[in-house]
């Protein structure tokens, strides 16, 4: 007995005072239940308790239980068992519970209900729920206070979970007697086909197993209730667990079913409304193995999957397969599978229970509470636990291998529903009611009535409470559960209806915690190597010194006349613009390893002007010279007299003509389109390390908007003047003047910048992905390109008047040679010695002319017969000397020539 353990943790307000009588009516305080009255012809069973004892109390504690019994033949109509609530009152006082005498089941006239029931097929949800459908309908017509004048029967078929198998046995149930005041199917694709005949035949409809949110619908399912909760109602559980882990891109996968495609729409919704994407949708009708693959190939990690049961081995084989699980990824299932379901024996896949196992691991399931955790007593007078007992020994097979376990509660309180809706059309308890007997498809009356009988239920079953929203759907809590190590564990419970999440943090990850719903993307800038960046500015840098040099070299010479006719104003030009140019190598190799997002555009902009610049000094200043001589000195006799006097402005007004168009683009660009600091992003790299994360390297460009189009018209002018350029100094390359006396030099440093710039330009566009060899192009271009020009137009002139001294000034010339000629008469002086040397060579072949010239004439007077005596001899043997015979003897004095005759 328990009443000495009860008795000393009892208030002394509970102990009955002297004289008080036991039939006081009961009251409610805040300390317990005052004892109540029991029925007529009955009595109150107290648990724990003796009847000396009871008469020693006044109160009985908070959730103590108090059960009702009837003497002889007679039964209890009304609740069986009421219990002590917190408030002071006892449960269902305004149900009284009465003793009557039991009716004979002979005399009970049968209500028959029509059952589709899936065995096998997508969901075999009947192979328990058709158990505790019977175990149901012996707990209902063993009572007496429930439809004590008839008796539920059932007549059922097995579905397969096939709507035309289910349209074959719907047409039995209402074509063959006896008349079926119910229609039960299971699945949602059954349910959807019977519920929209039902309306048709007056009919109601009651579900245990379907969950498609469709069949919410009450414009096209009028008649159609479920105490399967609708499958919209994981959608907020499933929300709610994205927002706890983060993931705000997530991926699914479905089998085409109106349940599950009506279902995705309405996540969709959902997690649009919760900032949430879906980032790739797949389906299937029955062969996973592409959906799967597309998976994989988009990277998704965060999986929603909704099939059937053999679907879902199907998709887990391919899984396996394409090694779509592990600790990166995360799959959300249905809850209503079998336990077991993946190592169930399955013809239609080809991978083992051992693989099956590995690829299930760790995934989340959703699931309507189905079983009151609670553990309280229901209307049948069972707690979950002991309905769970007493089904599983009806069971054949082990529950974990029999489909429809976990929704056997929701049968078995479907046929409360029904039977208490029944009862209360039927006027049972005392009230004026509608014979059920009468019930036919063309009696709408009856119809109408269990329909708003059914609308108003509301109580306690052994899945929780039973009770309908205005769309027939039964509403409940959702049961959040992982598997680990192979079998099932809670980790959580969500009620919608209060946004209350109740979670055991018994969550467990393979990888120590929740995945990423991505590949965690780091962003890597890739940068220019520092090695390349500092040799070349070194050589950057000894250009520019060797450009001050040539710069600072020609304006301390510029008085020397070899100096002076080399134009030395457009040199010092050519060497400022090498120097600028040699300059722009500095700010293009300086990145985001150097300077900050904010001084990116100033560098783009350095490098804009200095190159442009440095361009159009050093080439514009060769330009001009080639281009003038073109001019002044290929035309024979229109340009004779500029050839005496070329003036010097009109050379530097060239050069600030290309100067000026150069600067006016420039600034145009600048102000038009500015250059900025541009992105550009490449593919995705894999680590080699096994972490998830992947590498998205981007590099730093200087670009406008319209890039392209300045370009073309920056490059196009360009191109068109280097063209020009190598066309000139074609042209001149034969031609001697002393205006501009390094004319050749000019033009092979033409030649060099030309072809350089002709291939780099191209070549540095097409590598501008690549940083080091755009830059190394680029640069040793500008490097290479300074330096020839440099060495090709000064080096020269420094040998000239470093080896023959024409550095110092005409005095000191002077002073030296002892010769007061200057660098003009020298000039001429060596123009004539290279004149006596051709005419010394014209007459040594005359010489040698008359030689023979001699000998042929004295041969001719020794054959002659002798002149008289009178005959003056003759000086020049006889023959006459003409005005162009050749000379007898040649003397060069200094810089005349004499030609004596003799």
């Amino acid at each position: 007995m328990l009443l000495p353990l009860l008795l000393p943790l009892l208030p002394p307000l509970f102990l009955r005072p002297p004289g008080a009588s036991g039939a006081q009516t009961p009251n409610a305080t805040s300390e317990g239940c005052q004892i109540i009255h029991p029925p007529w012809e009955g009595g109150i069973r107290y648990r724990g308790l003796t009847r000396d004892q009871v008469k020693a109390i006044n109160f009985l504690p908070v959730d103590y239980e108090i059960e009702y019994v009837c003497r002889g033949e007679r039964e209890v109509v009304g609740p069986k068992v009421r219990k002590c609530l917190a408030n002071g009152s006892w449960t269902d006082m305004d149900t009284p519970s009465r003793c009557v005498n039991r009716t004979p089941h002979s005399e009970r006239r049968a209500v028959y209900i029509g059952a589709l029931f899936p065995m096998s097929g997508g969901w075999p949800g009947g192979q328990a729920c058709q158990p505790a459908v019977e175990m149901a309908l012996e707990d209902v017509n063993s009572r007496r206070d429930i439809l004590p004048d008839y008796e539920l029967k059932l007549i059922h078929h097995d579905s397969k979970c096939d709507p035309g198998q289910a349209t074959k046995y719907l047409y039995e149930l209402l074509y063959n007697d006896p008349i079926k005041i119910i229609l039960m199917p299971g699945c949602s694709s059954v349910s959807t086909l019977v519920a929209e005949a039902a309306r048709m035949w007056n009919l109601i409809v009651l579900s245990y197993g379907s969950s498609s949110p469709a069949l919410s619908n009450r414009q096209r399912f009028p008649t159609f209730f479920r105490t399967h909760p609708s499958a919209t109602l994981h959608n907020p559980t499933r929300v709610k667990l994205f927002e706890k882990w983060g993931w705000r891109k997530i991926a699914t996968i479905q089998q085409t079913t109106e349940v599950f495609t009506s279902t995705l729409d309405d996540l969709e919704e959902r997690v649009k409304e919760a900032g949430i994407e879906i980032t790739f949708r797949q389906s299937f009708f029955s062969d996973p193995a592409v959906p799967v693959k597309n998976l994989k190939r988009q990277d998704a990690r965060i999986i929603v999957g909704l099939f059937y049961e053999t679907e879902a081995r199907k998709v887990f084989c391919e899984v396996y397969k394409e090694r779509l699980f592990g600790k990166k990824y995360v799959w959300f299932l249905i809850g209503w599978y079998a336990d077991n379901w993946f190592k169930i024996y399955d013809p239609s896949i080809n991978c083992t229970v051992d693989e099956m196992t590995e690829a299930v691991e760790g995934h989340i399931t959703t699931e309507i509470v189905m079983l009151n955790p609670a553990n309280t007593r229901s209307i049948s007078n069972m707690t979950s636990q002991e309905f769970v007992e007493k089904l599983t020994k009806r069971l054949k097979r082990h529950p974990e291998e029999t489909g429809g376990f976990q929704e056997a509660p929701l049968a078995y309180d479907a046929i409360w529903a029904l039977a208490l809706a029944l009862n209360k059309t039927s006027g049972g308890g005392g009230r004026s009611g509608v014979r059920l007997e009468d019930f036919n498809y063309n009696n709408q009356t009856i119809t109408d009535q269990i329909y708003r009988a059914m609308n108003s239920s509301s109580f306690e079953g052994v899945s929780g409470h039973v009770v309908f929203d205005a769309s027939g759907s039964r509403m409940a809590w959702t049961l959040i559960e992982q598997l680990q190590g192979g079998s099932y564990k809670k980790i959580g419970y969500y009620d919608s209806t209060k946004d209350d999440l109740s979670w055991s943090k018994t969550d467990k990850w393979i990888g120590g915690a929740p995945p990423a719903d991505q590949t965690l993307v780091i962003k890597t800038f890739r940068f220019m190597s520092q090695k390349l960046f500092i040799s070349v500015s070194v050589l950057s840098s000894l250009g520019i010194v060797l450009a001050v040099v040539c710069l600072s070299f020609n304006i301390y010479n510029s008085h020397v006349r070899y100096i002076q006719n080399s134009q030395p104003n457009l040199n010092n030009l050519t060497a400022v613009g090498c120097s600028l140019a040699l300059a722009a190598v500095f700010p293009l190799g300086l990145d985001g390893y150097h300077i900050g997002r904010g001084q990116f555009p100033f560098v783009c902009q350095a490098r804009l002007w200095l190159l442009g610049l440095g361009f159009s000094l050093g080439y514009g200043s060769m330009f001009t010279k080639i281009w003038w001589v073109h001019t002044v000195f290929t035309k024979k006799e229109e340009k004779k007299e500029w050839r005496k006097t070329l003036e010097p402005w009109k050379l530097y007004t060239t050069v600030g003509l290309l100067v000026g168009m150069d600067v006016l683009t420039l600034a145009i660009w600048q102000i038009v389109d500015p250059l900025h600091r541009t992105i550009e992003t490449f593919a995705k790299e894999e680590p080699k390390e096994d972490i998830d994360v992947s590498i998205l390297p981007q590099l730093e460009h200087c670009s406008s908007r319209k890039m392209n189009t300045w370009l073309g018209i920056f490059y196009g002018y360009k191109g068109l003047l280097l063209l020009l350029g190598i066309f000139l100094a074609y042209e001149t390359k034969s031609v001697s003047t002393e205006k501009i006396n390094d004319h050749r030099a000019v033009g092979m440093a033409i030649y060099n910048v030309a072809v350089l710039c002709l291939i780099t330009a191209p070549v540095t566009m097409i590598l501008s992905s690549q940083q080091d060899a755009a830059f190394a192009f680029a640069s040793l271009a500008i490097v290479f390109s300074s330096y020839i020009t440099l060495v090709v137009l000064f080096v020269p002139k420094m040998r000239r008047l470093i080896t023959r001294g024409e550095w110092q000034s005409e005095a000191q010339d002077t002073m030296k040679t002892g010769s007061s000629t200057n660098n003009n008469e020298e000039e001429k002086s060596r123009l004539l010695e290279k004149e006596n040397r051709e005419l010394e060579k014209i007459i040594a072949e005359k010489e040698e002319r008359v030689s023979e010239l001699r000998h042929q004439l004295r041969s001719r007077q020794q054959l002659r017969p002798r002149r008289h005596p009178s005959t003056p001899p003759d000086p020049s043997g006889g023959l006459p000397r003409g005005p162009h015979e050749p000379p007898d003897r040649l003397s060069c004095d200094g810089s005349r020539v004499h030609l004596l005759y003799k």
